[in-house]
């Protein structure tokens, strides 16, 4: 279709021939694997072509899904009744419902109320702007699928704007001032709070309902309580690791207090909007962990927090109608649901466990359980996308991990956990990476070389804490 200008939009054709060219080698590989079956290794064809088509960003994820979900249906791998199930995923719209949550936030200023708040009370040293950007975000995460969201659109303003008040910019010279040190944070404040919560990005949801589909339930609350200690060791520790590998020059920030009291002046006493937001938000909280006692799931508690928002006017229709970020999800990330269960349903992530799991047998379960998080973590470098790794990766290592004896509920968690700490690799990592990177405070080689060493630290707290806090809190 053509755009504003009358021109078609640029597609990059050559590049979009690899990924079919990929699936049809698949299709028509000669010699399938014996106990797989036509259409399960059909499926597998279609879903290795739109992940690949994902990875290399052919078009916006949500048009590859939905190319590979026409792929699907022309080919007739599956009746257009289940090719269509992912749209009826209660996890695909808990997720749409958080991002409309997150709307609330950006709308009302309510997050960037909460910021300055906390850099009013913790500014007085640039390591307590850290502490308090990470406050900030642990608070609005739950609520905010997007870690782009997040990190781009609420936390990078403040934090670009703190910088150059310290006169801190790459274009001269000065961005070890004090900016290299905050965006640097900030990416990984951001990182910890999205493993947080299964609500705080919209890879984790998705391993949720593919471990629902290998059998092994997780609920909302249940994950929060799993990655709360070593959630709040890594928010502790990280920014002060950070404060020791790329010191800034600027150590004191008496100004910045005042700087952020500047900031809440400008934007006046709260709003009836931010208030009614305040409610809304604290009230979903409280109904996602008790849901075990009140009977609400996740997702209604969602549909409940976003029609209070539209009856009392914080959001609008026309909210809901322009909230891109929340209908490109719901095509992705439903098709991908879809696409993952049915690889399950058809006896292909069975068969590939077995295979993987015979290449690792003879060692103990803890050990493959080990070998098995580092893979995951390090196989991030292919990828520009935590929902394309979760998606192709994700159920062949939790199948692997439970043939080999690992408890299942451990597995599951500790997979989350490493969907987590693999974006500490790269500067295309997720979303927030690129947004952050672009700033020009940081070289690659400063981001890449940086997140290596904070890998280590990273599996000592999520791989050996989380694993050990697991054991405590009787999850495995």
């Amino acid at each position: 279709m053509p755009n504003e200008n009358g021109k078609l939009a640029k597609v990059n054709y050559w590049k979009l021939l690899i990924p079919f060219a990929v699936g049809m080698g698949i299709w028509f590989f000669p010699f399938r694997p014996e106990g797989i079956s036509v259409e399960a290794w059909q499926m597998f064809a279609i879903f290795i072509g739109t992940i690949i088509g994902c990875i290399i960003q052919v078009m916006p994820i949500g048009a590859v899904s939905l190319v590979g979900l026409t792929v699907l249906l022309l080919t007739e791998v599956v009746d257009i009744g289940t090719a269509l199930s992912g749209f009826n995923s209660t996890t695909v719209w808990l997720v749409v419902m958080a991002f409309f949550l997150s709307r609330g936030f950006i709308k009302t200023g309510l997050g960037n109320r909460i910021a300055y708040v906390f850099v009013r009370m913790f500014g007085k040293r640039t390591l307590g702007l850290a502490y308090a950007l990470s406050g900030t975000d642990l608070i609005i995460a739950p609520a905010t699928p997007s870690s782009t969201a997040r990190a781009g659109g609420i936390l990078y303003p403040i934090v670009r704007s703190l910088a150059e008040a310290f006169d801190s910019r790459p274009e001269d010279g000065t961005q070890n001032k004090i900016g290299s040190y905050l965006i640097f944070s900030t990416f990984h404040g951001n990182l910890i709070t999205s493993t947080m919560f299964l609500t705080a990005v919209a890879s984790n949801p998705l391993a949720q309902e593919m471990a629902a589909s290998a059998g092994v339930e997780i609920s909302w609350f249940g994950y929060l309580l799993a990655a709360l200690v070593p959630g709040v060791i890594s928010l502790i520790a990280i920014p002060y690791l950070i404060y020791k590998i790329n010191p800034p020059e600027i150590k004191e920030t008496p100004d910045a207090p005042k700087w952020a009291e500047g900031q809440l002046e400008k934007m006046g006493p709260m709003a009836s909007a931010e208030k009614w937001m305040l409610v809304v938000f604290a009230g979903a909280l409280i109904l996602w962990m008790t849901s075990q006692l009140t009977g609400l799931s996740a997702t209604v508690t969602g549909f409940l927090a976003l029609a209070l928002l539209l009856i009392v006017g914080v959001l609008n229709w026309d909210d809901i109608k322009k909230e891109t970020g929340a209908w490109d999800t719901f095509i992705w990330f439903s098709v991908l649901v879809m696409m993952a269960t049915q690889l399950n349903e058809l006896g292909f992530i069975p068969w590939l466990s077995q295979v993987l799991a015979g290449s690792v047998a003879g060692f103990p379960w803890p050990v493959i359980m080990v070998i098995l998080f580092l893979a995951y973590h390090y196989l991030h470098y292919l990828f520009a996308s935590q929902t394309a790794h979760v998606s192709a990766i994700y159920p062949a290592f939790l199948g692997v991990a439970v043939a080999a004896g690992v408890p299942p509920t451990l597995a599951a968690v500790l997979l989350i956990f490493a969907s987590g700490t693999m974006v500490s690799t790269t500067h295309y990592a997720n979303g927030p990476a690129p947004v952050l990177f672009g700033s020009g405070y940081l070289s690659q080689n400063e981001w890449w070389k940086y997140n290596a060493i904070l890998a280590i630290p990273y599996f000592v707290i999520w791989l050996g804490i989380g694993w050990a806090w697991l054991y405590i809190i009787g999850m495995v």
